[in-house]
Formats: C-alpha cells, sequence, structure tokens
C-alpha cells in the first residue's frame, strides 16, 4: 500500500511524461544529427557571411532565419495578443549574406538559445500538449509547435553543416 505522500502515475500521466521527455531530448538533437550548437561552434568570422556554391543561403543567413522562425512560433504559442502579419520570405530571412558585425551574429544566437530554452519550459509547463493554441485554429496544437520547431531546425542545421563543408568550414 502506497504512503499518503506517494502517488501512483496513472497510464496516461507515464505517457504524457515519457511525451515531454522525448520532446525535450529531441529539441537537443544529439541522437541522430548535428546540434545547433555544433553547426556554429568554429565557424570563422568571414564565413559568416559567405555564399557556397550551389546554395542558395550563407551561414549567417540560415542562423538569422532559424532565430526569426523560432521566435514567431514561440510567440504564437505563449502570446496571447499574437498575429500573424509576417509577409513570407521576406520576413522570415535576413537581407544580407553577412552580419552586420559580431555582435549581431552573438546576439542572434542567444535570442535562438533562449528562445528554445522556453520552448523546453513550455514541453514542461503546459498542462496538455495536445491541447489548441488559443490564438491559432483547431489543428494548430502545442504539440504540433514543438515538432514544428524540431522538424524546421533539424533541416535548417543539416543545410549549415552542408554550406559549411563546401566552405571548407567544417571540422
Amino acid at each position: 500500500m502506497l504512503a499518503p505522500s506517494e502517488h501512483r502515475l496513472s497510464p496516461g500521466e507515464r505517457v504524457t511524461d515519457a511525451l515531454r521527455d522525448h520532446l525535450l531530448r529531441l529539441l537537443d538533437w544529439d541522437e541522430a544529427h548535428a546540434s545547433f550548437d555544433k553547426a556554429i561552434s568554429g565557424l570563422p568570422a568571414d564565413q559568416r557571411g559567405a555564399r557556397a556554391t550551389g546554395f542558395e543561403h550563407s551561414p549567417w543567413q540560415l542562423v538569422e532565419h532559424l532565430r526569426i522562425a523560432q521566435a514567431d512560433i514561440l510567440d504564437f504559442c505563449v502570446n496571447p495578443l499574437y498575429t500573424h502579419d509576417r509577409t513570407w520570405p521576406d520576413d522570415y530571412w535576413p537581407a544580407t549574406a553577412a552580419p552586420p558585425d559580431a555582435a549581431a551574429w552573438d546576439a542572434s544566437i542567444g535570442q535562438y538559445t533562449h528562445d528554445l530554452s522556453a520552448f523546453k519550459d513550455l514541453i514542461r509547463n503546459q498542462a496538455d500538449l495536445f491541447a489548441p493554441v488559443p490564438t491559432g485554429n483547431a489543428t494548430q496544437t502545442y504539440l504540433r509547435a514543438v515538432l514544428l520547431v524540431a522538424d524546421h531546425a533539424a533541416y535548417h542545421v543539416g543545410q549549415l553543416v552542408a554550406v559549411r563543408r563546401a566552405l571548407n568550414a567544417w571540422n
């Protein structure tokens, strides 16, 4: 018999906890491919705005695009006054191939990392991951948003690695 302070998890709680654990690991990416941190690590400043032959975007454009898109999806999930007012593709990609300066590169990475942490908090704290996001439609659930962020990042982090290889800037 359980002591009064002990709590047994129901099957639904176990599934939800397991799902949350999997989602948190998914956002860290280290199991199946390079992480965001590895993809940006050691990239020389003079290569951040370089465009490799056959690639549409520079490392800066990919990093900044990841930041902008993730921030928009996070805002969609947590801001009760969210309105979708961005235009595709102009508002989701930086206009220039290179960051204005090293501070802009660092700020983009810092904000991306901060927002990724906020997504992890959302996974831990949102009571029902299957609930629709209040500012979206019935199919736009919190779970969908998290999976969208993970899938989008995996795609563009892979591009970042490929661009770095083409620039001979990958270790």
